[in-house]
């Protein structure tokens, strides 16, 4: 089994090859418990999902949608407080 670190961050646009350049370099202004507002009993869970671009992703979350099993599934379902969950889509620029 992998361990995995993720990071999330606002980057601006006219400094992105600043960020490439410090992308191996560690640093801490909040967490994602901090960020998710962890509550006793609750674990931080990270998954992603690859897709050859973003065109693929949005053809396969159509798809997703549009599945009975998924659209009968409600808020009262999940097992996760959704309105403190993020996420976002990214195009990688750092491989390792």
């Amino acid at each position: 089994m992998a361990y995995v670190d993720g990071f999330v961050l606002p980057v601006l646009e006219d400094r992105i090859g600043e960020y490439r350049k410090i992308a191996r370099k560690a640093g801490k202004v909040t967490s994602f418990p901090q960020a998710v507002k962890l509550e006793p009993g609750e674990v931080v869970v990270f998954s992603w999902i690859l897709y050859k671009s973003r065109a693929h992703r949005d053809k396969v979350n159509r798809l997703a949608m549009a599945d009975p099993r998924i659209a009968s599934m409600g808020p009262a379902s999940m097992p996760f407080d959704g309105r403190r969950m993020f996420w976002g889509g990214f195009r990688p620029i750092v491989e390792m």
